[in-house]
């Protein structure tokens, strides 16, 4: 068993380095700073580029093994996993790109980049699961920030590709291969299981006000620092100075911690919950120290602690007489929504199927807009990519943020369904890809910003309403396998589908009969069936999220009642 920290202060500061392993997470969207690199270097063809990012998108959201092992062992085991493979992936990267090592086989560097795309799915499994499990009452606001400030990564890649790395590729696919790692290494002694922290509490609700303001800030600093340099000709000094204030806004939430500890009196009052709150064994575990100060069981918290997520088997006989006495632990059954499932029994319910195929939707299409960034671009005339890619990132995490704080406001005030927003967000994404498609001047960064937004609000709602409908207790193996939607949504719509239109437009426009290698297309037709394609594709997704969210409406109203987040009853686990 794991055993828990207890106090106030170190879910703060397992928040606060969870904030720079999220950012480490994100090392998959740097694709489009290097993927040119790939084709001039090595000699790709678009289609074999966009089938080496469908490798990108595989190995960054197939993490049902780091769901299993997140499940099974602490946060930092499955970190160390992750930087494993980000060291020998991107290593095997560097010495192409660099030419080290010549001729490696295209195979070779395919599976190269799966490899170390996967250590994203290790660094952000572990702290997902562990933060949504220290914060099990606020679990849309956690999964807001530390989403966002993936979908924040990008920026700061590229402001440390452009600035320390003097925009280059090698140097680039060096620094993921061991600078991430060595992050990860100092920031996996704090991010560890600890007793749950209140989130109802008006401290806390003031603390993550703070982050997501900080959060917030960055984004634009960022945002308006990547448009500075590509505007104006910066000094050296200049440009050192912005990484440096970047990398003072990325710690601002430690700030909080570090307030708690200089004033204890204060942050005294927030507490924790009960050991018992959350659905990982570890949570009903804590520490030694924690029973000398409250009971195990009293009869007015029994049916609400022994009622929750999940029944620990290692409760007590007495403990578990009592609440049975009391109503609170009926015979074993198959779990209801909103209580805690395995695997096998989540897989049989239509409502994980819904989910699934509109996240699939939502980021299978968006993301085969974001390998294919960089092309898109050159296509309608915009040479320098970086501005785009850096406008992608920063709505990328407003609309993680964003996703997160709104879906959680209206699910308490209104008990209304997470998942109204990706219906919402799916519609919105329907008209960008027929501007994309349309090609009309002045479209083409309004499109963008759009999608962006969309894109990363499926990923804030998706995570918080699988631990609603499923539980906290196998939240990592059943939020991994809803990510696989977007692996196959970026081989189905990037690697089938966008690259070889975009191929065989290249080849009639250079009057060629075949696909020919590093071939270049420009003008609409690159992209513009592929855009129709991805709005019908999200027509389909919005109409399977009204179904999924008319389905769950009773389960919200189940939860969130009382304008809060309410344990079950009663579990069958």
């Amino acid at each position: 068993m794991v055993a828990l920290k207890a106090g106030t202060r170190p879910p703060w500061v397992g928040l606060g380095a969870a904030v720079w392993v999220e950012i480490a997470s994100g090392n998959a969207y740097t694709f489009p700073l290097y993927s040119h690199s790939l084709k001039s270097v090595l000699g790709f063809n678009q289609h074999q580029l966009t089938m080496i990012g469908v490798a990108n998108d595989i190995g960054e959201n197939v993490g049902l093994l780091p769901g299993v092992v997140c499940d099974r062992f602490p946060p930092w085991v499955v970190l160390i996993i992750g930087s494993v493979f980000c060291f020998f992936g991107y290593g095997v990267l560097f010495l192409a790109v660099s030419r080290t090592v010549l001729s490696l086989p295209y195979w070779l560097l395919w599976l190269a980049l799966c490899v170390a795309a996967n250590s994203n799915a290790w660094f952000s499994t572990a702290v997902i699961v562990t933060n949504m499990r220290n914060f099990p009452l606020s679990r849309g606001t956690v999964a807001g920030i530390l989403k966002g400030y993936v979908g924040l990564s990008a920026a700061v890649f590229t402001e440390i590709y452009s600035v320390l790395l003097h925009s280059s590729s090698s140097n680039l696919l060096l620094f993921l291969a061991i600078g991430i790692p060595v992050l990860c290494f100092i920031m996996m002694y704090f991010v560890r299981p600890c007793a749950p922290a209140s989130g109802d509490d008006s401290e806390a609700h003031r603390h993550f006000l703070f982050i997501q303001a900080s959060s917030i800030v960055l984004g634009l600093y960022l945002l308006t620092t990547t448009i500075m340099a590509d505007t104006y000709s910066l000094s050296p000094l200049i440009s050192y100075t912005f990484v440096f204030i970047m990398i003072l806004l990325l710690m601002a939430p430690l700030a909080i911690p570090v307030k708690m500890t200089l004033n204890p009196m204060r942050t005294r009052k927030s507490g924790t919950l009960d050991q018992s709150i959350g659905s990982s064994d570890g949570l009903v575990q804590g520490e030694g120290n924690s029973d000398k100060t409250e009971p195990l069981l009293t009869p007015s918290s029994s049916a609400k602690n022994l009622g929750s997520f999940h029944e620990s088997e290692d409760v007590s006989e007495v403990a578990m007489l009592l609440a049975e006495g009391e109503g609170a632990v009926k015979k074993k059954r198959r779990p209801k929504r909103g209580e805690d499932f395995k695997f096998s029994e989540a897989i049989i319910k239509a409502d994980f199927w819904l989910l699934f195929l509109v996240y699939f939707v939502g980021v299978g299409s968006g993301v085969t807009v974001l390998n294919n960034l960089a092309q898109i671009g050159i296509a309608q005339g915009v040479h320098e990519t970086k501005i785009l890619v850096s406008l992608f990132s920063f709505c990328n995490f407003v609309g993680r943020l964003g996703g997160g704080v709104v879906s959680e406001h209206f699910v308490r005030s209104r008990t209304l369904p997470r998942t109204v927003w990706m219906t919402f967000t799916q519609i919105i994404m329907i008209i960008t890809y027929l501007m994309f498609a349309s090609a009309m001047d002045g479209t083409l960064y309004i499109a963008t910003a759009l999608l962006g937004i969309c894109f990363g609000v499926q990923f804030s709602v998706m995570l918080p309403t699988v631990s609603e409908l499923f539980g906290l207790k196998h939240f990592g193996l059943l939020s991994n396998f809803m990510a696989l939607g977007n692996p196959i949504g970026a081989f189905l719509f990037s690697g089938l589908l966008a690259g070889y239109i975009y191929d065989n437009e290249a080849a009639k426009q250079h009057g060629l009969n075949q696909i020919g290698s590093s071939l270049t297309c420009l003008g609409p037709n690159c992209f513009r069936l592929t855009f129709l394609v991805l709005a019908a594709v999200c027509g389909v997704g919005t109409i399977l999220s009204i179904v999924l969210t008319k389905r769950i409406k009773p389960v919200y109203q189940m939860l969130y009642s009382g304008g809060s987040f309410r344990l079950p009853q009663s579990t069958g686990h």
